[in-house]
Parts: structure tokens; C-alpha cells; sequence
């Protein structure tokens, strides 16, 4: 069953041609009524002439992440205010965040990508669908909510948390499908187990949507013959949209929706493009976006694409898992955390020394990561009540601008190691 049969099983030539000629459309836009894409291009010696092939997308520069926060919060949007109706943000690495503007237009086209995504999955609307991940100023509640109500599924909009209620509910309400991080589907089925819930016999679950965070296939497999579902790998992120891209029942990778996205693989190390087959760092360009359009993004994510057609029928590029990150970003509890995010916000305190720890592990079902912090000699003192003081403003500086709780350890003035050239300042015992 397919939502959208002539996009999704349009022939590879076709496709080609249809990014081709949104390509040149997008060119010639933002040059023409955008400062910002205007600069960047004069800067790269390039113009709209110089785009008549999708190969000559090559030619325009690349964004990154720093580029949204450089024009926070607005001089990247290319339309006026009044058509903006929505607007979502992640954390920053410098305190500010990154903000991402929505049109009509705008939502209905991320719609209509998790419409096609959840139909591939297998859902329809019979489907009751359960979603556990959080709703407000991070992508991944309302972007799921939308698409599924699209395809007529009944919505669940439990949000994160309160996992025992969270099952109790699964169990009530009869929830066919749920859509979370593949952490928290780990503590869900450890707390059921607890509760004596068998899922397989309790639960009517026949989907798992999972994303946001990196997973294997030796997890699909634990999820699958413990929940009796079919597992699922959804893909996107914040600068993009949200989430959109989803995995068809064959489980062979995201099918990208290709009138709205057009991808490429590149070599980390040399910016040389790839072929499809070959795993190097995803760029991506919106061909679809009218608030904030990304031509040439970096995703700092390592994949790779494959253009052959799939079993399902779907002719669209599919990704392959994700393999690493070609930066220092942890993904905590589905939460992107960059360590100069952590860096700069210890460096705003006055009591704290220059050296510090980052330590992530993986302690039953979730995530744990904990910041051991040296605290400057004038400022650490024998008297607990004045560390615990000065541990709770640090912990609350860092869930300002994380997002994300942190525990933190105050560690005496010389008691952290120090490096020999570069220090090294994480520790991730995770295994994925």
C-alpha cells in the first residue's frame, strides 16, 4: 500500500529530472530575495546560471549547523512574518538555539512526507498510535502526530515519561503502534516486565517507530522477539523539518521522499562526492521549503544511499543505518548534546576551574551521563551546604541550556587527570 503511488514509484530518470528543475527554481529564488543565500553564493563566485544540472549542485557551497546560530533567529527566513505559523528550536552550542520557521505550505509538505513514511511502514487507519516522544519546541511529537492523523490512525499524544502509566494506556486503549526513542521502548520493556505485563500476550503492539537517537540491528532483533512487533527505523532532525523519513516493511533502510528532499554522500575528509553504495557524511538540500530553505546542509551523519529499486515497489533513495557522526555530538535520551554546548555554559560560572569530564553510559535501560566539574581553589569549601549550593546552580545552568538534566560531581581543585597535548574530556562506555 503506498500513500502517494505516482511520486513513490516514479521511475530513477524521472526523479532526476523533477529535483533537477526544482533545483533551479530554488537557485534562482533565494538568490534573487534572500540576503543570506544571495552573500553566500556571490561569495562562492557562483550564480543561478550556473545550476542547469543536479550535478552542479556541487557548485554551491555548503551550510552548517553554525550558520543558523551566526543569524538567529530570523535573517536566515525567506518570507515575510506574517506567513509563518509555526516555529520550533533546538539547543545551541553557544547558549542560543537554532530556530526553524514554518509555513502552511511548509507543514503540509512534512505531513505529507510521514504520511508516505507510516503508510510504508505499514500503518493505516486502523491503527491506534501511540507517541512517546516529546511534543513542544522539539520536532519529534508534533511532526508524528500530524503524519499519522493524516493517514486517519487514532492519536495517542502521551509524550514522554510516566512509563507506567505510559504501558497501562498502551494496554487500555489497545495500541497498535508506538513511536519512540529506542532507549525509552528498552526501559518500557523492562518496566513491563516488572509489571508483569507480556507483551505478546497483553498488548496488541504490531509497530515500533523508532529514531532520534542511534540503534542496530542487534536491537531490532532483542525489540522484535521481546515486543512481537515490527521494528521500524525512522530519520530526520530539527534544521530539516523533524523527523519524516521512515524504513517500509522490508526494513532496508529510510525511503526519502525525493520531490521534497534531494541527498548526497560525501567524503568526510575531502568533500568529494560519492557514489551511491559508498558510506561517507549525508548533505542534504530542501527542495521544498518555503520559510527556511537548506541547500547543501551538513548532517554530520555517516551513511550511505541506495538508488535501487526496493521489494516494496518504491523507486525513492532509501539511507542506510547510521554508522557515526563526523562531529563530537552525543545523542542523550534523544536530546542532541554538543560538548562546547557544555564547555561554554561551565565557562560562564565564575567558581568553576578550567578542567572537566564528561562521562556517558548506558545504566540499565537509559542513558546516564554525568559532568564531573573542578571547582576553582578560592571557591571549594569543607562545608557541604556551600557545595551542594554551588552543585545545584551548576546543574541548573546546564539543563538551561541543554535541555537535559545533568548530574554533576564537584571535584576538588587538581583532582581531574590533565592530558599531554589534546584533552581528552569524554568518556562513552555506550554500546549500540
Amino acid at each position: 500500500m503506498m500513500w502517494n503511488p505516482r511520486i513513490e514509484t516514479m521511475p530513477l530518470d524521472k526523479i532526476k529530472e523533477m529535483q533537477r528543475v526544482q533545483l533551479i527554481k530554488l537557485v534562482n529564488n533565494l538568490y534573487s530575495f534572500n540576503k543570506f543565500y544571495h552573500d553566500r553564493m556571490r561569495a562562492a563566485n557562483v550564480t543561478p546560471l550556473d545550476i542547469q544540472s543536479l550535478d552542479d549542485i556541487t557548485k554551491l557551497p555548503f551550510m552548517v549547523k553554525q550558520d543558523l546560530r551566526d543569524n538567529y533567529p530570523d535573517k536566515m527566513f525567506t518570507v515575510d512574518k506574517s506567513e509563518i505559523v509555526r516555529y520550533h528550536m533546538s539547543s545551541g552550542t553557544s547558549g542560543k538555539p537554532t530556530c526553524v520557521a514554518y509555513t502552511r505550505n511548509d507543514l503540509d509538505y512534512w505531513t505529507e512526507a510521514l504520511a508516505r513514511s507510516l503508510t510504508a511502514a505499514g500503518l493505516t487507519s486502523d491503527d491506534t498510535i501511540q507517541i512517546a516522544y516529546g511534543y513542544g519546541l522539539f520536532t519529534g511529537g508534533l511532526g508524528l502526530h500530524y503524519g499519522a492523523e493524516k493517514i486517519g490512525a487514532t492519536v495517542l499524544p502521551a509524550s514522554t515519561g510516566n512509563t507506567q502509566r505510559q504501558l497501562e494506556m498502551m494496554q487500555d486503549l489497545q495500541c497498535t503502534a508506538i513511536a519512540c526513542t529506542p532507549s525509552y521502548l528498552t526501559h518500557l520493556i523492562t518496566t513491563a516486565r516488572q509489571m508483569g505485563i507480556d507483551w505478546k500476550r497483553d498488548m496488541k503492539l504490531r509497530r515500533c517507530i523508532l529514531g532520534a537517537e542511534p540503534w542496530s540491528e542487534s536491537m531490532r532483533a532483542k525489540f522484535e522477539a521481546e515486543t512481537g512487533a515490527k521494528c521500524i527505523d525512522i530519520y530526520g532532525t530539527s534544521e530539516q523539518a523533524g523527523p519524516m523519513f521512515c524504513e517500509c516493511e522490508h526494513q532496508h533502510g529510510p525511503h526519502i521522499s525525493p520531490d521534497i528532499m534531494y541527498c548526497e554522500i560525501l567524503d568526510p575528509d575531502t568533500g568529494e562526492s560519492l557514489e551511491p553504495g559508498n558510506k561517507g557524511e549525508l548533505v542534504c538540500t530542501m527542495l521544498k521549503k518555503e520559510a527556511m530553505p537548506m541547500i547543501r546542509y551538513k548532517m554530520k551523519d555517516i551513511t550511505s544511499i541506495n538508488e535501487e529499486p526496493c521489494e516494496c515497489g518504491r523507486t525513492s533513495p532509501r539511507l542506510s543505518r547510521i554508522t557515526g557522526r563526523s562531529d563530537d555530538m552525543l545523542i542523550i535520551r534523544g536530546i542532541n548534546v554538543f560538548p562546547s554546548q557544555i564547555e561554554y555554559t561551565l565557562m560562564r560560572i565564575p567558581q568553576v576551574g578550567d578542567q572537566y569530564m564528561i562521562k556517558v553510559s548506558r545504566e540499565g535501560d537509559l542513558d546516564r551521563m554525568i559532568i564531573q566539574v573542578e571547582i576553582k581553589p578560592e571557591s571549594f569549601s569543607d562545608k557541604l551546604e556551600d557545595m551542594q549550593r554551588l552543585r545545584a546552580h551548576i546543574e541548573s545552568e546546564l539543563k538551561k541550556y541543554l535541555n537535559i538534566a545533568v548530574p554533576v560531581e564537584l571535584k576538588a581543585p587538581g583532582e581531574l587527570p590533565r592530558f599531554e597535548g589534546k584533552a581528552k574530556r569524554i568518556i562513552d562506555t555506550r554500546v549500540f
